[in-house]
């Protein structure tokens, strides 16, 4: 059996995370409807920026100008320790943020374990957005690394429709990794199931899915 689609794939999977945030817009409106009483949200270079309306308190708000300044330097140019620096003391969302950017960075330089030790301390965040995209990039570096294991305990608890599909296009890849075509073919007809007919991601998994036929 020839499945050359998934072997070309995975190195992208972590990267093509963020086009799929965008392309499955509709999912994550689902999320944003269940959660709108308590937060908003703005895109920021392709990432999404979750603020909570108490940011518009005069204080906090000037307070997340400042983060915002400093994420826009770090995504800019990495090596700005200063901004660096400034970030990693504010807990909040563009601090976590740069934190996706240094990770994305350091698996495009193949430095996976780096890219890793960014990405765990984000699948623990209260910003549900965060700790999900999170979760579904570290998975994504483990599966590169082999750690098909430690991929599968991080997507092993989620409740949130939103983010169903990505879940379990990447178990698809993870199952198929361990050889476990049964349970690569159910995840991937369960990706298929919650994304809308004109996904970009439809016709790859449709293909990985055929190839296990």
């Amino acid at each position: 059996m020839q499945y050359t689609i998934l072997e070309d794939e995975k190195m992208k999977n972590f990267i093509e995370v963020g086009k799929t945030e965008d392309e499955q817009a509709e999912q994550i409106k689902k999320w944003l409807r269940e959660n709108l009483p308590y937060i908003i949200i703005g895109i920021s270079l392709g990432l999404g920026g979750i603020w909570g309306f108490g940011y518009y308190e005069t204080e906090q708000y000037e307070k997340a100008l400042q983060a915002r300044g400093n994420y826009l330097s770090v995504v800019a140019n990495p090596n700005d320790t200063k901004a660096l620096e400034s970030l990693e003391q504010n807990a909040g969302t563009y601090a976590q943020q740069a934190e996706l950017v240094l990770a994305k960075q350091a698996v495009e330089k193949g430095d996976y374990p780096s890219a890793i030790a960014h990405l765990l301390p984000l699948t623990k965040s209260k910003n549900q957005f965060l700790m999900h995209n999170a979760k579904i990039r570290a998975a994504s570096v483990y599966l590169e690394m082999q750690k098909l294991d430690e991929a599968l305990a991080l997507l092993d608890d989620n409740t949130n429709l939103a983010f169903g599909a990505m879940y379990d296009h990447i178990k698809g890849d993870i199952y198929f990794a361990k050889q476990d075509i049964t349970n690569a073919r159910k995840y991937y007809k369960a990706a298929l199931e919650q994304l809308p007919t004109d996904s970009q991601l439809v016709n790859l998994i449709q293909i990985k899915l055929n190839d296990l036929n």
